[in-house]
């Protein structure tokens, strides 16, 4: 007889965010090599072809919603793990690059590949979680979009000084592949899972929202993309995603080239800012977990969590006014923090505003919408960063969030068919 697992939804979001941390890992490990030497000459590449390479991922990125589509038709366990065996093979595939050219190539590839992360991680949020701990869910499997970052600079730093740039791509898609094998033998939905309890089955289906169980059909994109709701929190990506785009590929390369970073300086500090993400990544959540416990409901709770991490990103205006090198650290880890603070937020509405079967699409076209900012943002400071210098671009990013968070309160609406009071929690089991 199998033995059964006490609070077995919490060891899914666990493997879940292991996954993450590999996913954000290998996505942030080009941003370290490109400060080294040895990189840049053996690929022939600038700041100005960086631009692209990262375009091209960011390009790979906005097939999202046709990952959250696939995922959503096909079913989670063996589309997510398609799909994340295929970005460890490329992320392995990075160590044997010759030229920009090819490691565009590779970049746009692991970009569609890798385009699964957030629709999986909510789809599987959605699934295994009750309405009251979605949010808290949400918040851990993302703490690994912050923690796998921290990691590449470290990995990169070793991997220079024992062998050479390319083993970090080699050892980051060794560990990928170890994790989609994790993934296809331990990970199943709640009704089929062979070592959940009655009683928590019991418990994650009593206490989900009956108006946003699964219809049964294949979800209608067409029809999604004329929902207010959809936009509502698809644009607020679009306006705070560059942040992020700015933390994984360009914050190693301004420290190194603005603030006089070496790679053993790098592997010091440039984790910092992720850290604090990850403390943000929870803080989302609790604030909005925080408010519902004062009669808030819960669509208004998360538009006011955003607006606290929008406000705490105008700490990004000064960034490259401050002389210390340690206040800019500083300033980009309260940078991070904010971002987790109100990104997660965001992300996690997708499943509090749709169906079981429409999520990983709505979250994919969000995801659209939020990489696309990061394409065009980088395009643009890989254009003009050697003319006008960084610091109009970290005033742009404190400025978008607070534009987003306009845009949240104005077009997002608690769905018709939502009950006037929250579901009944239960008892955890």
């Amino acid at each position: 007889m199998l033995r059964k697992l006490y609070a077995l939804r919490w060891w899914m979001i666990g493997l879940i965010t292991i996954g993450t941390v590999l996913n954000y890992l290998t996505r942030a490990i080009l941003g370290v090599v490109m400060t080294q030497g040895d990189f840049t000459s053996d690929v022939g590449i600038t700041e100005k072809e960086y631009s692209w390479v990262t375009a091209f991922f960011q390009a790979g990125l906005l097939l999202q919603p046709v990952a959250g589509y696939i995922m959503d038709v096909i079913g989670l366990k063996m589309g997510f793990g398609l799909f994340a065996g295929a970005w460890a093979l490329l992320t392995a595939l990075h160590g044997a690059a010759l030229n920009w050219q090819m490691l565009a190539v590779l970049r746009g590839l692991m970009g569609f590949a890798e385009g699964t992360a957030q629709p999986g991680g909510m789809k599987a949020v959605a699934e295994w979680f009750p309405a009251k701990e979605r949010g808290f869910a949400a918040g851990v499997y993302n703490i690994g979009a912050s923690f796998g970052p921290m990691l590449a600079a470290p990995l990169v730093a070793w991997a220079v000084l024992f062998h050479s740039w390319r083993l970090a791509f080699i050892i980051a898609g060794i560990a990928a592949l170890i994790w989609v094998a994790m993934w296809f033998k331990f990970f199943y939905s709640p009704k089929q899972h062979p070592k959940i309890t009655a009683e928590e089955r019991d418990y994650i289906e009593s206490n989900q929202e009956a108006h946003l169980a699964s219809s049964g059909d294949k979800p209608r994109f067409l029809t999604l993309l004329k929902q207010r709701n959809t936009w509502g929190i698809a644009i607020p990506r679009l306006l705070a995603d560059p942040t992020w785009g700015t933390l994984n590929f360009w914050m190693p390369l301004y420290l190194a080239t603005e603030r006089g970073f070496d790679i053993k300086q790098l592997a010091l500090f440039a984790w910092l800012p992720f850290l604090t993400a990850d403390i943000g990544a929870m803080t989302g959540p609790t604030i909005a977990y925080w408010l519902q416990r004062k009669g808030i409901t819960l669509i208004t709770a998360r538009k006011i969590a955003f607006t606290v991490g929008a406000l705490l990103m105008t700490s990004m205006l000064f960034v490259a006014k401050v002389d210390d090198p340690i206040s800019a650290i500083l300033l980009l880890c309260l940078g991070g923090f904010a971002h987790q603070t109100l990104s997660i937020t965001v992300i996690t509405m997708s499943s509090d505003l749709f169906r079981k079967n429409e999520v990983a699409t709505v979250a994919g076209i969000a995801g659209f919408c939020g990489n696309l900012g990061v394409l065009l943002f980088t395009l643009v400071v890989g254009g003009l960063v050697k003319v006008v210098g960084y610091d109009p671009f970290f005033v742009a990013l404190a400025v978008f969030d607070i534009f987003a968070a306009i845009w949240l309160w104005v077009m997002v609406r608690e769905r018709a068919d939502a009950p006037a009071a929250p579901a009944a929690t239960g008892r955890t089991p």
